[in-house]
């Protein structure tokens, strides 16, 4: 469940923030993953850094962090 709302969240980032940032969605056995050691399903970088969960499963939280990022 967490992971298709954390997709959710992300298309909605996406639509908000435009070509300011770039969405991928990958499974964590793809070759973009393999650099990563993740310890869950659900897993949100940006810029190949992680975001805590509790920020990418809120879309204000992520709103926030991503209008922070994005100065």
């Amino acid at each position: 469940m967490s992971c298709k709302k954390a997709i959710g969240i992300a298309e909605e980032m996406k639509n908000i923030f435009k070509e300011k940032i770039e969405l991928n969605v990958y499974t964590t056995d793809s070759p973009e993953a393999q650099e990563y050691t993740f310890r869950s399903s659900t897993n949100v970088l940006f810029e190949g850094d992680f975001v805590p969960l509790d920020t990418a499963l809120d879309a204000r939280k992520m709103e926030t962090f991503l209008s922070e990022k994005l100065v």
